[in-house]
């Protein structure tokens, strides 16, 4: 939503701000000095980055994305976005321990960073600003003009938006609010998940262990079991959790289950560029018996088939919307909210899985861009509790998986990259850190 703000003297409206859609409003609740829900996006070129050009490329491609380049204010009972005017950050070259806590008051108040190192350039975003969907359309923007200063005829479309036109209206809509429209509104609390226990890291060390493996044999394994990628590597992550869960010997063992934004838009018509997905649990539960494989596969298909359609999601979103347009919670003081909110997912919210794990999908981009990239990446930041998360992103016959946590311990990892070479589908990873898949 975007609505005309007036100064406190004279009367002369401001320019526009836009209040947090539904999703933004919970991740600035959660910032602190130890967590940041900064998420990464990167590409891989197939030449060296020329550091002065992609800076000229970050300034002439932020107009076209305006969300990109607002701060977080705080109002007394909500926060919002405002344009932000102050000069833009630089671009930097690449750090060890990526996505580092955004402090909103920092970097100019920009929530953006972007980073270059060799041959790739990552795009570090505060998820109130955005999600997957939209921080993938700037980045293809991004290199589009980045390829185009250094001499490539680069077209618009498949992924890559127009700078020079106007900034659709439809991409600056809250599309929840849109889309709030169910009678039924589902529950929210759930079963207490399984949790991974581990030797935390210092402070912000982020441990990342990436695989690398061949498109078309993941789609053949796939098929094979007769379920989608998305499907198979949830079933994949589900039985690394289940063989960590077993060789802790747990006194009982408790339910697995895996976070997954879904991406709303594939199901509701939007434009939009903020966030705009929903969680759903794909998950066993051992303590009804052991579980094969081929029948976790089964159980998360299902699951799958049964969950995501309008009409689920559309109740989801409506419950989601129900702290928006509720009176009582609208006249609430914000410090209050935050207070409610932050112990609401600390005590019930985090409880509620294992893992996480995203897929970016098949990344798009014009014919012309091709032979340029190499591969597009997306990393999860550091999780709020100790668990791992995953994201996956696949470009031609190349599919990245990126493991993220703050542990030292990587049984998850091992035994996740281990099922998918004993189902014959290559991998070559790197980390850093030491670690060794056999």
């Amino acid at each position: 939503m975007r609505k005309p703000h007036r100064r406190a003297t004279g009367g002369k409206p401001r320019e526009n701000w836009y209040q947090l859609d539904l999703s933004g409003n919970v991740y600035p609740t959660l910032q602190s000095k130890r967590f940041s829900s900064v998420f990464r996006v990167g590409i891989v070129l197939k030449e060296a980055v020329d550091p002065a050009v992609l800076e000229q490329a970050f300034h002439m491609t932020l107009p076209r994305f305006p969300l990109m380049t607002s701060a977080i204010h705080k109002g007394l009972f909500w926060r919002y976005l405002e344009p932000n005017h102050a000069p833009l950050p630089p671009v930097r070259e690449d750090i060890i321990n990526p996505c580092m806590p955004m402090p909103f008051k920092s970097n100019n108040r920009y929530l953006i960073r972007l980073y270059y190192f060799e041959n790739s350039f990552s795009l570090e975003i505060f998820h109130s600003l955005t999600d997957g969907t939209g921080a993938l359309y700037f980045l293809r923007t991004l290199a589009a003009v980045y390829l185009r200063l250094k001499g490539y005829p680069i077209p618009d479309g498949c992924g890559v938006l127009d700078i020079h036109e106007p900034v659709p209206r439809e991409e600056l809509e809250d599309s929840y609010m849109r889309y709030a429209r169910s009678r039924f509104r589902p529950k929210r609390a759930q079963e207490k998940a399984y949790r991974l226990r581990g030797t935390k890291e210092p402070f912000y060390t982020l441990n990342i262990v990436s695989g690398t493996l061949p498109t078309d044999r993941l789609l053949e394994v796939s098929g094979d079991f007769g379920v989608s990628v998305t499907e198979y590597l949830n079933s994949v992550l589900l039985f690394a959790l289940m063989q960590e869960q077993k060789a802790r010997r747990p006194f009982r063992e408790l339910p697995l289950k895996i976070a997954m934004p879904v991406n709303l838009r594939r199901f509701f018509p939007s434009r939009t560029m903020r966030n705009f997905i929903t969680m759903v649990y794909p998950s066993i539960d051992p303590r009804m018996g052991d579980y094969t494989f081929p029948e976790i596969v089964q159980q998360v298909h299902h699951y799958m088939r049964y969950y995501l359609n309008d009409k689920f999601l559309g109740a989801d979103i409506t419950t989601n919307a129900a702290t928006r347009t509720n009176p009582v919670i609208r006249a609430v003081p914000l410090f209050i909210k935050d207070l409610f909110v932050r112990q609401f997912y600390i005590r019930i919210q985090d409880k509620q899985s294992s893992a996480g794990l995203t897929n970016l999908g098949t990344v798009d981009v014009p014919d012309e861009m091709r032979p340029h990239v190499d591969h597009f990446e997306i990393l999860m930041g550091q999780p709020f509790s100790e668990r791992t998360n995953c994201a996956v992103s696949t470009f031609g016959n190349q599919t990245v998986i990126n493991f993220a946590s703050s542990i030292v311990e990587t049984d998850v990892e091992k035994f996740f990259f281990r099922k998918l070479v004993q189902d014959h589908i290559p991998v070559k990873i790197k980390s850093n850190r030491t670690m060794e898949v056999r």
